[in-house]
């Protein structure tokens, strides 16, 4: 039977399909997967030997070994892709680090590699804080009064009752570098005073109903804690009474930092950072900023400041500062 035209052309259309579909293929590369880091809710930032460690939305945890100019993610060994709410470094190389549904995460290398040595509890709400208490003795406080203890340096922990059996949010333990005293800032003026490293509570009677996000121990007996509304408020009798701060910007008030030479910074709503050179006794304005707010503030090398917002890093240069004598009439009169 004579080939056809039509049949030699089939013929010829079939062998080209069969080339070009088992032929190798050159793929075109894809682009580089960038860490949104400049747009993450950022909430904790710390130092460590591998340089800066910062963690967050949905269980992130950052390294940056070029002061935060490039950031690459950590390793966790079970990723929960719960909100990471406050890291810390006992030493250059050991940091544990929590967040919601009460996740603990230990690292020993610095940052590179974290490992979960908790998840969830009796109630599986956030935790808030972390805080190193004795040596060996780490505390961890949160939502509806959740308080969690490590005796074996982070290793392995559980549930203990409520300090003063309280059931309000607990956002911050104030640790001073010495003495026995310890305070707990929480929600609705929570105050709480311990003088026995934190083995009992006494709750101090309220003089605000908001909430209270942080504090500082501003040595001896004197202290300060911050929170809602701009309201600050200082205690000269190691925490017993406290006089408010007379501050008049009605911004809430969510992170400090201690500089070497004592000056105190507060950051929150606004992006604005506070300044104040007198012990908390009046503050003036460092940076204004959008409608990110400060989540932390870390002091880099270079003497600029790192902050952690809801907006992700964000890299303030001191010499952006604003006119400090200029606005010490707006928020302090």
């Amino acid at each position: 039977m004579a080939t056809t035209p039509i049949a030699i052309a089939l013929s010829l259309i079939m062998a080209t399909a069969g080339t070009i579909a088992f032929a190798p293929r050159i793929t075109e590369p894809l682009a580089a997967t960038e860490i949104p880091v400049k747009n993450m809710i950022i909430t904790s930032v710390a130092q460590s030997k591998l340089g800066l460690i910062a963690a967050g939305e949905l269980g992130h945890i950052l390294l940056s070994q070029d002061n935060g100019q490039t950031w690459n993610k950590a390793n966790i060994s079970t990723q929960r892709h719960a909100l990471i709410t406050d890291l810390t470094f006992q030493t250059e190389s050991y940091g544990l680090a929590i967040g919601h549904e009460g996740w603990i995460l230990q690292t020993q290398d610095g940052g590179a590699n974290w490992n979960e040595v908790s998840f969830g509890s009796e109630h599986s709400v956030p935790l808030l804080n972390i805080s190193q208490i004795t040596k060996n003795q780490w505390v961890s406080i949160g939502a509806y009064g959740l308080t969690r203890i490590s005796n074996d340096n982070g290793n392995t922990w559980q549930d203990v009752s409520p300090p003063a059996q309280t059931d309000w949010h607990l956002n911050a333990m104030i640790v001073p570098n010495e003495g026995e005293t310890r305070l707990i800032a929480g929600e609705a003026g929570t105050v709480l005073r311990s003088e026995d490293n934190g083995q009992s509570w006494q709750s101090i009677t309220p003089f605000y109903d908001g909430s209270f996000y942080g504090g500082i121990h501003l040595g001896n007996q004197s202290w300060l804690i911050y929170g809602m509304r701009g309201n600050i408020f200082r205690s000269f009798d190691d925490g017993i009474s406290w006089q408010k701060v007379n501050f008049n910007l009605p911004i809430s008030l969510f992170a400090h930092l201690q500089l070497p030479d004592g000056q105190i910074v507060l950051g929150g709503q606004g992006g604005l950072l506070l300044s104040s050179t007198d012990n908390g006794e009046s503050f003036n304005l460092l940076r204004r900023g959008g409608r990110e707010t400060i989540t932390d503030i870390h002091l880099l090398d270079s003497g600029n400041f790192l902050l952690g917002s809801d907006a992700g890093v964000i890299h303030f240069p001191v010499s952006d500062a604003t006119d400090i004598a200029y606005q010490s009439t707006i928020i302090n009169k």
